[in-house]
């Protein structure tokens, strides 16, 4: 049999957190709708797993994921991806998954890699990545959401010049730019990222999923909107045995005991 695209794996230290490699090194990490597919079989399961709180991405040293398979679709028509519905019908599973997903980027994440590390929910990237949407240099455009959540992240003005030259982008400057939370020392890379998971892991299981839920509202509505949305999940916490726990911990003096409900 192949070696999965995917290697998942369920980690005793960090509690509750999952760790997914991208896994065809030869090419890179590259994107196709092979590893897609079996991506999102294993995201759907993680998100089903009630052992699991919080799953962290990566590749490898050398790349997060070089972009999509560019040899796999070189030859396409524009029958053959608007009738397979190319990207959509499998490249969108993070986008879909209800507990938090943190991209650990060292190495290259370019084009298609740079927008799956996107439809995380933020990015924690070594000192050694490397961003960008070199789609241009191609004769095509980002076709994962670069246009779209690119300009979200570092505003207009550098969406346009990055996606316009197809520039490679330094971990140094998407942390200026703010595509990605931090920077560390490559060597460090995952130490830090599971730190991070493992923190979010010891949290309200609920709590942390209206958290992801109510953010990301503020990109889908205007600030009315959102602000509506976050005081009625504000006003659901209420309901969560979790909450009394929470509150009755902070006042007595003691570190809570969340039961996930």
């Amino acid at each position: 049999m192949s070696d999965p695209l995917v290697v998942v794996e369920k980690l005793e230290a960090p509690a509750k957190v999952a760790l997914i490699r991208f896994n065809r090194p030869k090419v890179m990490n590259a994107l196709n709708d092979a590893l897609c597919k079996e991506l999102e079989g294993v995201l759907r399961e993680l998100d089903d797993d009630a052992n699991v709180h919080v799953i962290v991405v990566t590749g490898n040293e050398k790349a997060f994921a070089a972009g999509a398979d560019i040899a796999a679709m070189a030859e396409f028509t524009y029958g053959d991806v608007y009738n397979q519905n190319y990207i959509t019908k499998y490249w969108e599973a993070a986008k879909n998954t209800r507990k938090p997903i943190i991209a650990a980027v060292s190495g290259y994440a370019l084009g298609g890699g740079c927008e799956f590390a996107m439809m995380c929910d933020f990015i924690i990237a070594a000192d050694n990545a490397k961003f960008g949407q070199p789609e241009i240099t191609i004769g095509t455009i980002p076709g994962m959401g670069g246009t779209q959540r690119l300009p979200r992240a570092v505003g207009k003005a550098k969406a346009m010049e990055w996606c316009l030259t197809g520039k490679f982008i330094t971990a140094q400057e998407a942390e200026t730019a703010g595509l990605v939370s931090r920077v560390v020392p490559a060597d460090k890379l995952m130490e830090e990222v599971l730190a991070t998971a493992g923190k979010i892991a010891s949290f309200s299981l609920p709590a942390v999923m209206k958290v992801k839920e109510t953010i990301n509202a503020a990109f889908d509505t205007t600030l009315q909107q959102g602000l509506q949305v976050e005081r009625r999940e504000f006003h659901a916490t209420f309901a969560l045995e979790d909450q009394k726990e929470g509150m009755r911990a902070f006042v007595e003096k003691r570190k809570p005991n969340f039961k996930n409900r």
